[in-house]
C-alpha cells in the first residue's frame, strides 16, 4: 500500500543577522521548572522580525507583541507565589548566544491579567492589566534593569501575589530599550510577550487599579525621551503605567472573585510523547498486521507535517526527533516487523535544565532528572553590567582587529573592528543604530551599515514535503 516519505527539510537560519540585537520572549520557567521553548508563550507568526521592538506604542501589539492576539494551544500551572523566570533571546532558537545589545539599557516590568480562558483568541489588548513588578536604574550597582537581564543570559525572574484569585493569566514580561530615545523623533524600544498561565491559588483578589494596554503610556510620557546617556540624569527616571501590585494589599485596591481551583483548558494531552512549543506529538495507534502498520506509520507523518507547519520563532528541532522516529516506523513496516508501535525513547530531545534562583535573576543549574540542584553560579551583577562610560582598560571591549563593543572618543579611542560603525553614544554595530545619524567616523565606518529591520530569524516553517510512493 501507498505510504508517504518526508524526503527533506530545509530550514533557513538566521539570514542578513545585524550586530545590533533585538530581542523577543522566548520561554519561561515556572519554580525553576522548564516549560519549553515556546511552550504557552504567544510569540509573533512574523519569524524574520519576531526580535523587532513593537511600533508604534499605540498599536495592539504593545499588549502581547505581534500575533498576541491569538492564544496559543498549551496553558502552564504555576502556584500561588510561585517564582517565574522569564527568558529574553536575541536569536529566538537558542543557536546563539546573548540576549540584547548592551547599549539597550532601560527599564523592564512585568503585567498579569485575568482571563477567562488564556488559551483564547482577542483577549489581550484592551483594559485589565495590573503591575507585579518593575525595576528601572539601580544606583547601588549603577545599572539598569535591562543591563542586570543581559549579565544574567536573558532571565529575570519575579514571583506572583500570593493573595491572587486562582483561574486564568496572562502574565507580560515588559523590557523598555531607551538608546534611542534621546532621538529626534525619540524612538523607544517596547519588547514585550505573554505567557498562559494557570494560577492555582485559595486567594480571592484581583487588583482594581488596572490599565489598558495600549493606552498606559503615551509619546508624552517624559519616560519615553529619557536620556540614559547623561550621567547627571541617571536615578532620576520616572516610571509609568500602574503602581505595582503587593500581596496583602488594602481592600481599596482589591476586588474579590470566586476562584477557579481546577484547570480544564490548555492542558498537555495524557499521550502526548514528544513537545516542539505548543505541537505535541501523540502515541502512535497500536498494530499487528501490515495494514495497521502502515496506518500508525502514516499517522506519524501526518503529525510531523503539523510540527513544522506550526513550528514558530523558537524552532523546529523536535520537529526533526520526531521526524526521525516516523523515519524508524516505516522503516519497521518496509522489513516487514508488524507489531507495534516501536518505543520513541531514542528519539526523545535531551532533558530541558532547572534554574537556581536569586533574588529577581536566575541561572542554569542542573538537568531536570538529575539527581539534586547544583549551588547558584550567580555572579554580581555590577562586575558584568556596561558602564555608562567604559574605559579603555576594559578587557572585554576590544579584540586584535579592533573593538565589536565601545569605541570612540569618551571609550579611550577605541576603534571598531573592520565593518562595524561606532555611533554617537561610543557602540560598535552594523545597524542603522551605529552607522545613522551620529556615527562617529573616526572611529570605524559610516556608510553600508545594514538598516535595523535587515535581519532574519527564519526558522522553523521554510520546509519541503516531497512525496514518495512505495508499495
Amino acid at each position: 500500500m501507498p505510504s508517504f516519505n518526508l524526503k527533506a527539510l530545509l530550514l533557513a537560519a538566521a539570514a542578513l543577522r545585524a550586530v545590533s540585537a533585538h530581542t523577543t520572549f522566548t520561554n519561561f520557567y515556572v519554580d525553576g521548572a522548564p516549560q519549553g521553548d515556546g511552550t504557552c508563550v504567544r510569540m509573533s507568526n512574523n519569524i524574520p522580525q519576531a526580535t523587532f521592538p513593537i511600533k508604534p506604542i499605540t498599536s495592539q501589539d504593545m499588549a502581547c507583541g505581534v500575533n498576541g492576539d491569538k492564544g496559543v494551544a498549551r496553558i502552564c500551572p504555576a502556584k500561588s507565589g510561585s517564582q517565574l523566570t522569564f527568558n529574553f533571546r536575541d536569536w529566538p532558537d537558542g543557536s546563539h548566544p546573548g540576549s540584547l545589545d548592551k547599549s539597550h539599557m532601560g527599564p523592564c516590568s512585568v503585567y498579569m491579567k485575568k482571563v477567562d480562558n488564556s488559551a483564547a483568541d482577542n483577549n489581550a489588548a484592551g483594559p485589565g492589566w495590573f503591575k507585579i513588578f518593575e525595576e528601572d536604574y539601580d544606583s547601588s550597582s549603577n545599572q539598569w534593569c535591562t543591563s542586570k537581564i543581559m549579565a544574567n543570559d536573558g532571565k529575570m525572574s519575579v514571583n506572583l501575589p500570593s493573595d491572587l484569585a486562582g483561574g486564568y493569566y496572562l502574565v507580560r514580561p515588559e523590557l523598555l530599550a531607551l538608546h534611542q530615545a534621546d532621538k529626534s523623533p525619540p524612538d523607544p524600544q517596547f519588547y514585550v510577550g505573554c505567557a498562559q498561565i494557570f494560577l492555582q491559588s485559595t486567594g480571592s483578589s484581583v487588583p482594581k487599579d488596572t490599565v489598558s494596554i495600549p493606552g498606559y503610556v503615551s509619546m508624552q510620557d517624559p519616560a519615553m525621551t529619557f536620556d540614559i546617556w547623561t550621567p547627571s540624569k541617571q536615578g532620576t527616571y520616572k516610571q509609568f503605567g500602574p503602581p505595582t501590585y503587593k500581596s496583602g494589599a488594602s481592600k481599596r485596591e482589591i476586588e474579590s472573585r470566586t476562584t477557579q481551583t481546577t484547570q480544564t483548558l490548555g492542558l498537555k494531552p495524557a499521550n502526548c510523547i514528544m513537545q516542539n512549543d505548543n505541537w505535541c506529538g501523540l502515541s502512535l495507534p497500536s498494530y499487528s498486521d501490515e495494514k495497521g502498520c502502515w496506518a500508525s506509520s502514516q499517522n506519524c507523518w501526518d503529525q510531523t507535517s503539523k510540527c513544522y507547519d506550526s513550528a514558530g520563532p523558537v524552532g523546529s528541532k523536535n520537529c526533526k526527533n520526531w521526524e526521525s522516529y516516523c523515519t524508524s516506523v516505516k522503516s519497521a513496516c518496509g522489513g516487514g516487523n508488524f507489531n507495534g508501535p516501536p518505543s520513541a525513547s531514542s528519539f526523545m530531545p535531551a532533558p530541558l535544565s532547572r534554574l537556581t534562583s536569586t533574588g529577581s535573576f536566575a541561572v542554569a543549574a542542573s538537568p531536570d532528572n538529575a539527581g539534586s540542584k547544583t549551588e547558584s553560579s550567580t555572579t554580581s551583577s555590577k562586575a558584568e553590567a556596561p558602564a555608562i562610560a567604559p574605559s579603555s582598560g576594559d578587557s572585554d571591549k576590544s579584540t586584535q582587529g579592533g573593538s565589536v563593543n565601545t569605541c570612540g572618543s569618551n571609550n579611550g579611542g577605541l576603534k571598531c573592528a573592520s565593518g562595524l560603525c561606532c555611533s554617537s553614544h561610543g557602540f560598535c554595530g552594523s545597524s542603522s543604530d551605529y552607522c545613522g545619524s551620529g556615527c562617529q567616523s573616526g572611529f570605524g565606518t559610516c556608510s553600508g551599515g545594514a538598516s535595523k529591520h535587515k535581519r532574519a530569524h527564519i526558522l522553523g516553517r521554510a520546509h519541503a514535503h516531497l512525496k514518495e510512493w512505495s508499495v
